[in-house]
């Protein structure tokens, strides 16, 4: 059995939670932290290419499209569509995720 690679595309929302990351640890005076947390959640969203379905489903909706990724201290919310797998958020692993 093949598994078809999907392409990834992150959510303006999710860019700019990478940024705010880098930020914050910029500011606690460790940007080497920030940096390195950073390029490991790039490296958890490039294991999505080949195992789309590795994250488990986001507790809060249920939803088997919506899954999410645990990188402690964060959380990497991403969503399974039909040609794509799109990035929404990079939050705080104790902040519930809301979705209007």
């Amino acid at each position: 059995m093949t598994v078809q690679s999907k392409p990834i595309a992150f959510a303006e929302s999710a860019l700019c939670d990478l940024e705010d990351i880098q930020h914050w640890y910029a500011e606690q005076l460790v940007p080497d932290v920030g940096e390195r947390l950073v390029r490991e959640l790039v490296a958890k969203v490039e294991q999505l290419v080949e195992f789309p379905e590795s994250g488990r489903i986001v507790p809060e909706f249920g939803i088997t499209s919506l899954r999410e990724l645990i990188h402690s201290p964060f959380r990497l919310v991403y969503r399974i569509d039909p040609a794509k797998i799109f990035i929404v958020r990079i939050w705080r692993s104790e902040r519930l995720l809301k979705i209007p």
